[in-house]
């Protein structure tokens, strides 16, 4: 069947707060799910470490790498979770970044966004490059495979928050023939959601595809590792005449409880990337062999 001309997708500004089991975090789940849902969306983005409110479970004077394990405890039931919520609203459901074990040594812990077709069947994509605090404190283990999922709503690509600063992987996945990427995010400040949100606009306009974020907010008051999250929640567009002016389709409110939703018009993507203003897409091939043979010249 092929892909709509049309998608309509939201992406959550999931409030982290502290629950007192893993029932009280999967009904929150549920709701926010739902009331997207509610907007006949075909795909819901879920940010990075949504889960990270089960750290309330634990002894809050754990260390962060022990705080991790704890949380990765919970990865089979919050997937299954997904898949339950997939198959109930008929949605793709992009889920984020799930602290998940390796089954040979739970030791060993990735950071893997799950996502989720609306007949419930899971694949996942592990996040490629870890931030300080995930490699030095935390003790992730990065994922080293980057893939494209095809699917009923189109080819479709995953870049967990620190991933989209590095423009070799979005550009691999327009090559590859997907539309949107989306990209499940959790910061703690203005300066690193900043980061992220100006790294995802120029991998929307340099590869013509459609960047959805999805941002953590609110957090755990007596976890310092989990107390602070800043964000707001947005698709992005290339910049171009087809699309919104500032290359902003729509963005949430700062830091609120909230769920954005907007309706991507592929076609018109499509028909840019043949005859845009500019076409950087198909204009990058020249510079992609001119850095494979680029010398250092001394003076």
């Amino acid at each position: 069947m092929p892909a709509p001309d049309r998608l309509r997708v939201a992406a959550v500004q999931y409030f982290i707060r502290p629950v007192s089991s893993f029932d009280e975090f999967a009904e929150q789940a549920r709701s926010v799910v739902a009331s997207a849902a509610e907007y006949g969306v075909h795909a819901v983005l879920l940010p990075e470490y949504f889960s990270t409110q089960l750290v309330a479970l634990e002894d809050p004077d754990r260390s962060p790498r022990e705080l991790l394990r704890g949380l990765a405890r919970h990865a089979d039931a919050t997937v299954e979770l997904l898949a339950e919520l997939a198959r109930r609203h008929g949605v793709y459901l992009i889920g984020g970044g799930v602290p998940t074990p390796d089954p040979a040594d739970p030791d060993v812990v990735y950071n893997d966004c799950p996502v989720v077709a609306p007949d419930g069947r899971v694949e996942t994509q592990g996040k490629l490059h870890l931030t300080r605090w995930e490699a030095e404190h935390s003790g992730v283990t990065p994922r080293t495979a980057f893939r494209v999922f095809d699917t009923a709503i189109g080819r479709l690509a995953v870049n967990i928050c620190y991933d989209v600063e590095f423009p070799e992987l979005a550009r691999a996945a327009a090559r590859a023939g997907c539309s949107v990427l989306f990209c499940p995010t959790c910061t703690e400040d203005r300066r690193g959601y900043l980061r992220v949100r100006y790294c995802a606009q120029a991998r929307a306009i340099e590869n013509q595809l459609y960047v959805v974020q999805a941002v953590a907010v609110g957090g755990l008051p007596r976890v310092p590792s989990a107390s602070l999250h800043y964000g707001r929640a947005c698709v992005l567009t290339p910049s171009d005449v087809a699309f919104a002016r500032d290359g902003v389709l729509v963005e949430g409110e700062t830091n609120a409880e909230t769920v954005v939703v907007g309706e991507l018009d592929l076609a018109a993507l499509h028909r840019s990337r043949e005859d845009g203003t500019v076409l950087p897409l198909r204009d990058s091939e020249p510079s992609a062999a001119l850095a494979a043979e680029t010398r250092v010249v001394s003076l």
